[in-house]
């Protein structure tokens, strides 16, 4: 089997460059190790805690014990469907602060500024402001994501807002937009009531043309001939197969599945792919370095009013939150459920937002499990930049092992002093006289739980991942040591091979990286044809006018 490009990875990057390659004529072969990404569990919003804890969709990943967190192993998911995780995330939408483009073209990612990727965030978006206001100069109308808000009709969604307005901090109509900074709606990929992955925005579009191949197997290796990739190597139908590539290979497996892969390929450190008895083609000790995350902590209050969405969490209510989706793609079924967000910052003299917000109207885990036999709700709060660094390393050179996955998480004071501001922050928003009519007591930290040694103890049992790994294929200058990717995707000492996913990304944005996920397959994909990159946008941020002094 042969075709001009060969992706690996369906997921928000890989599908994004297989709309935009078959677009231009160009043939593509995507390998997919997950497979169908129909049914309810994946296409209904309100059922997202379930893809993402089934081992049909997700690779399983876990962190090593985590020597910060009491030698915790966290969850680490990574979707292993078509569609990749944008089929089991959370179906949040946020581009990041055009300060963290900036960053990545001040540290060598040259091209990849505010304004060089603000024209790719418009080419992907189909947003709809659905009566809730918004930016629309900063927004696109006509891209093939679609790009929504939920009917924000739950009291406690309102009264959050408001609580941060009377809190004294900003509000936004548009984070997307010129102000990230403030208490407002929060943006979705969701359209019709049903999720709006990549698969259903870019891949479809892209096999209809015929043009685009869908393999599944499991990728093992690059085959790289004389310094230049020429094809993919798999195990598919029990057998190994190759698949060429007539001009180019690109990876974008995720953060966690490209950097192994190089590895695999023969590419990365040195000393670790020779302890493993591979080949070393490409000596490129960043190769699974640079691993970043973000984390939070869940900040649950009792409902004193039986407002929350607790209501439907038993057997009848759960069948008829379904039944209604399934008629009409409507009711509570038909949303995420996170309807307001806020980015704040932590203290006077920073810049930009380093805390998120996503808000929920009732009190439960990721995992699916209510936290509390009753009616609540709950921040999920955490800190955007971390200075923790981790790392992705092989197991051993059998590519059906799972990678060591050691985020280092909570390695440096800041990410113990940040997240106790968190939860301060966080406690005086629910004070705030908005929720009066609703707060009851605090399920969790607890008010027991008071002073600096308690609040440690509580965010080392109970921080989770945000699930947003990435950085470890990080892009940069073509003579920086540490980067493996240049500014245009292409990795550093092999031809003809590219990586285009949340990997290259130097630093983590702001908040959910599906968005800058997809965004990067969106210029890469300009890079991979070798055309002129979209016209620079100018746009300026809002900055506070007085981060130097003043914290809100």
């Amino acid at each position: 089997m042969q075709a001009d490009y060969v992706i690996v990875g369906a997921g928000s990057a890989g599908c994004a460059l297989a709309h935009r390659l078959t677009e231009a004529g160009r043939s593509v072969v995507v390998i997919e190790h997950g497979g169908s990404d129909k049914g309810p569990f994946i296409q209904m919003p309100g059922a997202l805690s379930y893809p993402m804890n089934m081992k049909r969709y997700d690779w399983g990943y876990q962190s090593e014990p985590e020597p910060y967190l009491g030698g915790r192993r966290l969850a680490c998911p990574r979707g292993k469907v078509i569609g990749g995780s944008s089929s089991i995330n959370g179906m949040v939408y946020v581009r990041g602060h055009a300060e963290d483009f900036d960053h990545w073209s001040d540290t060598g990612a040259s091209g990849w500024a505010a304004a060089d990727v603000l024209p790719y965030f418009k080419r992907m978006e189909n947003w709809h402001a659905s009566g809730h206001g918004g930016d629309p100069s900063w927004r696109g109308t006509d891209g093939p994501l679609h790009v929504s808000r939920g009917s924000r009709e739950n009291p406690l969604v309102k009264a959050f807002v408001e609580a941060g307005r009377q809190a004294g901090y900003e509000t936004t109509e548009d984070y997307n937009g010129a102000k990230q900074e403030g208490f407002g709606p929060m943006d979705s990929t969701i359209h019709g009531g049903e999720r709006w992955s990549a698969a259903r925005a870019y891949l479809k579009p892209a096999r209809a043309t015929g043009r685009c191949t869908l393999v599944r197997g499991l990728a093992t290796r690059v085959v790289i001939k004389e310094g230049r990739a020429t094809g993919v190597e798999l195990l598919r139908h029990g057998g190994r197969d190759t698949v060429h590539a007539g001009r180019e290979v690109i990876l974008a497996a995720s953060s966690i599945n490209s950097p192994k892969l190089l590895m695999l390929s023969g590419v990365g450190p040195g000393a670790h792919l020779s302890a493993h008895g591979i080949e070393v083609l490409a000596n490129r000790p960043g190769v699974g370095m640079n691993l970043q995350d973000h984390l939070e902590l869940y900040v649950q209050m009792a409902a004193s009013q039986p407002v929350s969405l607790f209501k439907y969490w038993n057997l009848f209510g759960k069948a008829w939150v379904g039944l209604q989706w399934l008629a009409a793609r409507r009711g509570p079924g038909a949303s995420n459920q996170f309807e307001s967000a806020a980015f704040i910052r932590s203290r006077a003299g920073v810049r930009y937002p380093d805390i998120q917000y996503h808000f929920l109207p009732i009190a439960v885990r990721y995992d699916g499990k209510a936290a509390a036999e009753g009616h609540g709700f709950q921040a999920h709060v955490g800190p955007m930049r971390s200075p923790s660094r981790g790392s992705v390393s092989l197991r051993s050179r059998d590519p059906r092992d799972a990678p060591k996955i050691q985020f280092n998480y909570m390695s440096h004071a800041k990410d113990w002093e940040d997240f106790r501001t968190c939860i301060h922050l966080t406690r005086e928003i629910f004070a705030q006289e908005a929720f009066q009519p609703f707060a009851g007591a605090e399920i969790q930290p607890g008010a027991d739980v008071q002073s600096d040694a308690e609040l440690d103890g509580f965010i080392r049992e109970h921080v989770e991942s945000a699930y947003h790994p990435c950085g470890t294929c990080r892009m940069g200058a073509r003579d920086d040591p540490g980067a493996v990717v240049d500014p245009e995707a292409r990795v550093i000492g092999v031809e003809g091979l590219r990586v285009a996913d949340s990997s290259i990304f130097p630093r983590i944005t702001n908040g959910n990286l599906n968005a800058p996920s997809i965004m990067v397959g969106e210029k890469a994909a300009d890079h991979i044809l070798g055309r002129s990159p979209l016209p620079p946008e100018n746009a300026e941020p809002w900055i506070h006018p007085d981060w130097q002094t003043s914290q809100r």
